[in-house]
């Protein structure tokens, strides 16, 4: 089997002095992604994922949530610099105003925006409608969240792949309400559900709806970055 490290990348910022948490300087950001291009790592797309049983030993798949506008402004220029594929997840009820789930200070992209983002190198995926938490929801409540978000994407004919960026990393974790969850899922065409988990996946995935991501902190060093890449987020971190 093949491994296939999967980062999760949230707010960039410009301060290098607020890279921490969920937020990332540029510089460290460019530091990160000029690694892996000079190390040759191959990106995909989860698209491209689809009948492959075998990777690269060097592949990645980097991914960013929220769609702010910051990531529009530090990210994606990076990712041209260094022609690397990233796949960006929307909640889409936030879609052209702010991500009021957390404090209400990033701007998230707006439709516009969102349709002139290279394709070649950023992929599309869901993040929920509103940002809740899926364990929260009953079931109901899940499938309104996904005829809502199609709703939205076909309203505003966006190309969006069958990919389900978790909000929060969260999910039911007893085995019968994720049967539930898993079906609406399989019945609203997702392929892939992406949990946290902070380690290092083997390829092919074990369950397609619980893809594990390792996320990458505002205060890692070029190091720890490294070590990441490799074994995921050790309990010492």
């Amino acid at each position: 089997m093949s491994k296939l490290p999967i980062l999760m990348y949230h707010n960039v910022v410009v301060d290098e002095a607020k890279s921490l948490n969920l937020s990332i300087s540029i510089s460290k950001l460019e530091s990160q992604l000029k690694f892996l291009h000079d190390n040759n790592y191959t990106t995909f797309h989860f698209k491209d994922l689809e009948n492959l049983n075998e990777l690269p030993s060097k592949s990645i798949i980097i991914t960013f949530d929220d769609v702010t506008e910051c990531q529009l402004l530090y990210a994606v220029p990076l990712l041209e610099k260094y022609q690397l594929k990233a796949s960006f997840f929307i909640p889409f009820s936030f879609v052209g105003n702010f991500d009021y789930w957390i404090e209400g200070k990033e701007k998230i992209m707006s439709v516009d925006q969102l349709k002139e983002l290279n394709t070649n190198l950023i992929e599309l995926g869901y993040h929920s409608f509103e940002h809740k938490r899926y364990s929260s929801l009953s079931k109901e409540e899940l499938e309104a969240d996904f005829i809502k978000s199609n709703d939205f994407i076909k309203k505003n004919q966006l190309d969006i792949k069958p990919v389900l960026a978790y909000p929060y990393g969260n999910y039911a974790k007893k085995e019968a309400q994720f049967a539930v969850f898993e079906k609406i899922m399989r019945d609203n065409g997702i392929k892939y559900g992406l949990r946290i988990g902070n380690r290092v996946n083997k390829f092919p995935f074990k369950n397609n709806y619980l893809v594990k991501r390792i996320d990458i902190k505002g205060e890692d060093s070029l190091f720890r970055f490294r070590l990441k890449l490799k074994i995921g987020k050790l309990k010492l971190f």
